[in-house]
């Protein structure tokens, strides 16, 4: 079955290295049945000569889902493209945007944003090797590249090459100087660069991505005219206040999803994870936010950060957790 991911991608959950596993994207599937979601970024040489393919594996509820890859090799990119859309992914996805100085054979993220020629015979090379859409996700710039003058030359190479998708990321890298965790919150935003690209590229579905933290801005950014907005640690940290409304807000259908809810729909998954040889905490870890900012979210974080990392934790656990929110609610009620 083919997805609409130009539609699902009016708004996404951004890739996140260690957070946007297949268990997280099980439960934000679970929040939003539309929301494009995208898998931690998976390095092309780890899948073609590392033949990580386990890597690749997901669950078909999670669909419409896009798999993020990094490299800056077009034959290599163009092989771990193949093998993603074999495994059956909506959309193949060219991180060019992760703030990494790694500048040798596997060079990836952020630095690509220096060689547009380079990032345009990747996206080629992909192109010509999948049916599924071939996007890129990027910054606005690195170092001392000026935006305004380098982003318009670098989406028009990736156009030219045949890309119609873009994610930009409002924000320059600082390859020398700022860890990857400063890049994400020093460097200034600069949205209405991103949305004046938008005037300039018409026909390039553009979305936009960094520091949006509600749907509020999201339909902000919506209504000024971009096609598509990505989130990232907010959907990650308080997933309900992101996700849950999402279908209705976002995409006109559906109706708000209840975090109780999910929590007892997420359960047979973590019997199945459980009875496959996988641990509690793994699927668990990706809950925590479920409840903040309401009655009894500390003790629902407490109960499963202490209890699902011990030997033999099961869904009973969850469901305690589940409980004492429910004790935490009636007292607030009263």
């Amino acid at each position: 079955m083919k997805h609409n991911v130009q539609k699902a991608a009016r708004l996404s959950v951004a890739p996140m290295m260690d957070w946007t596993d297949r268990h997280c994207r099980f439960l934000h599937r679970l929040l939003s049945g539309e929301t494009l979601l995208y898998t931690e970024m998976v390095t092309a040489p780890a899948l073609v000569r590392g033949g990580a393919l386990h890597l690749l594996e997901f669950s078909p509820q999670e669909h419409p889902v896009a798999l993020q890859l990094g490299g800056s090799d077009p034959a290599e990119l163009a092989q771990a493209a193949r093998l993603g859309a074999a495994a059956g992914y909506d959309e193949i996805n060219l991180n060019c945007g992760c703030p990494s100085d790694r500048v040798q054979s596997g060079t990836f993220g952020a630095v690509l944003m220096k060689e547009p020629g380079l990032v345009a015979d990747c996206v080629a090379a992909m192109r010509a090797a999948v049916d599924v859409e071939v996007t890129v996700k990027c910054r606005i710039g690195v170092d001392e590249q000026n935006p305004e003058e380098v982003l318009p030359e670098f989406l028009a190479r990736i156009v030219a090459a045949g890309c119609e998708r873009v994610t930009i990321h409002a924000r320059k890298a600082w390859l020398q100087g700022l860890s990857p965790k400063e890049n994400r919150d020093i460097p200034p935003l600069d949205y209405p660069l991103v949305h004046r690209m938008k005037e300039l590229f018409p026909n390039l579905h553009i979305s936009i991505n960094g520091g949006i933290a509600s749907l509020e801005e999201a339909k902000a950014h919506l209504d000024g005219g971009l096609d598509g907005v990505m989130i990232g640690r907010a959907a990650y940290h308080r997933p309900t206040d992101i996700l849950s409304a999402a279908d209705p807000e976002i995409f006109d259908t559906g109706a708000v999803r209840d975090p109780f809810d999910v929590v007892r729909e997420m359960l047979p998954y973590i019997e199945a994870h459980l009875a496959a040889g996988g641990r509690l905490h793994q699927v668990t870890r990706h809950m925590l936010g479920l409840f903040t900012g309401r009655p009894g979210a500390r003790a629902w974080r407490r109960i499963l950060s202490e209890g699902a990392t011990r030997r033999g934790a099961g869904p009973e656990l969850v469901e305690a957790a589940l409980a004492s929110l429910d004790a935490e609610g009636t007292q607030a009620a009263e």
